[in-house]
Formats: structure tokens, sequence, C-alpha cells
């Protein structure tokens, strides 16, 4: 983690927050402290307000400390209010038994792909994505047709804030690769993972956008190299974009978060 916020308290305390779901698991005092980019008794106090709260949830045997379940009511509003996937879950399902592979519905959490639903094919493959994990925009097929049909500014900011890890041989390693592969996903109105955050898992994907050519989400068909090829996941198109276009259709009155670029230049 290690950054510090400008935003006092409030975004301290968020930072904490992160910084105990990003373990995975429960946690101790120390281990917290050992990572924290705050000293000691601002880290203690931070943990003792978040814990009285019900922020955190502390367990006084194992004298660790894990989300609390206010943070579970808050992320189901969150779930419910800004998020497509109550709109969009009778479609995804549906587009998953039709095809039998994994579909993935997906958001831009500033520069970051925030998975917000997922449903798996008759056989599973496990994979990283999961309802409520993010991932890097510029290696995953959602990620790039949201950057893709963006606007200019958005995509510019977004781009400025990717790491360009490698993961794999497939991974796009730099803008100008990058930019240049948003430039096919214009033309074709789809996108692929070709192996670039994992190996062996590839996907075809679509931008979900409003009349106006706003990006709200995008789906994904995702499979493996052992199952398919992208040739394969390519015959997807079709009930892909038709299943788009109705999320789309339904999504129209729902009220977006408002995504610009001065918030994602602050992260």
């Amino acid at each position: 983690m290690g950054r510090v916020t400008g935003d006092g308290t409030v975004g301290k305390a968020l930072e904490v927050l992160d910084q105990v779901a990003d373990f995975g698991r429960p946690v101790r005092f120390s281990e917290l402290l050992s990572q924290s980019p705050f000293p000691k008794p601002t880290l203690y106090r931070l943990v003792q307000a978040l814990t009285n709260q019900q922020m955190l949830a502390f367990d006084p045997d194992r004298q660790t400390y894990a989300p609390g379940l206010r943070l579970v009511r808050l992320a189901h509003a969150a779930w419910e209010q800004s998020t497509l996937a109550p709109i969009a879950r009778p479609h995804v399902e549906a587009l998953s038994r039709a095809v039998d592979e994994t579909v993935h519905l997906a958001q831009l959490d500033h520069a970051q792909v925030l998975y917000v639903d997922k449903r798996n094919a008759g056989q599973p493959v496990r994979m990283y994505s999961q309802a409520g994990k993010v991932g890097p925009a510029y290696c995953t097929g959602v990620g790039k047709v949201m950057l893709a049909f963006s606007d200019p500014d958005v995509i510019d900011a977004i781009i400025a804030q990717q790491s360009f890890h490698v993961f794999t041989p497939n991974t796009l390693t730099g803008p100008e690769e990058l930019r240049a592969e948003l430039a096919d996903i214009r033309a074709n109105g789809y996108g692929f993972d070709r192996e670039e955050h994992e190996p062996g898992i590839i996907c075809v994907a679509m931008p979900i956008r409003s009349e106006t050519g706003r990006v709200l989400g995008a789906l994904s068909v995702t499979s493996t190299t052992r199952r398919t090829n992208l040739a394969g996941l390519e015959g997807y198109v079709p009930i892909l974009r038709d299943t788009v276009e109705k999320i789309s259709t339904e999504a129209q009155n729902w009220s977006f978060p408002h995504y610009d670029r001065k918030e994602t230049a602050g992260m």
C-alpha cells in the first residue's frame, strides 16, 4: 500500500480499511503496523475508531482484525445502488447458460477494473477474477474495451496510472502498444484478452454503453486455451452484442456514478 491520502482523518481511516482488506485474512496489529505509512499511535487510534464503528471486527481470542459487518451492509447497498449487477444479473446468467462459458460483468473503478458479477460455466475454471475484486485495465478484456470507448481525457488519465507490469509473455508493455490496441477495439466494437493477465485464460469482451455513448461497464465471455481459441470466442460476438444491448436498454434510467478526469488524477 504505502500511500498517504490528503483527505485527513477520513482518508487515513479508509487507508487502514484497504490495508486490512488487502491481507485477505484476519490480521494482527503488528502486521498492519509493519506495512503502514502511519506511526504506531496514529494507526492504533484509527484501528480503535474503526472497531468502535463496526467497520472493523476484533477477535479477542486470536487478537486479529477483519472487515466488520457494517462494511457488509454498506457493500450490499453499494452493489444494489451503484453497480450494473442487479440490472444485468438475469442477462449475465442467460448468456453464461447459452455459451457454457464464464461471463464477467465489470465497471471502471478509477484506473482499475472492478468485477461486479461473475457466472461460471458448467465446468468452472480457476482464475483470478471474482466479484468484488479489482484488476488492471491495460491487460484485461473488459478493461481495454471500457478504456477504448471512454472520453480521450479519461483514457489519458487512466493510461498514465497503469503499471504495465508484465504478467505473461502476451502482456502489453507500454502506453503506445495499449493505444494501438484501443484503436483496433474501437474499429471492431469488441476486444480480446490474449492470455495477457493469466496464462491460458482468454476472453472476448464488449463495452456496455448508454444511448449517448457513455461507458457504463463491460461484459466478457471467458474461457481457456484448453477449451477453445480466440476464433471460437469471436463466434460469441453476436450473442454478446445482443446481451450488451439488452443491459444497456434496461440501464437507461439507472443513475450511473459520475466519473471524471480530476477524480482519476487525484488517486
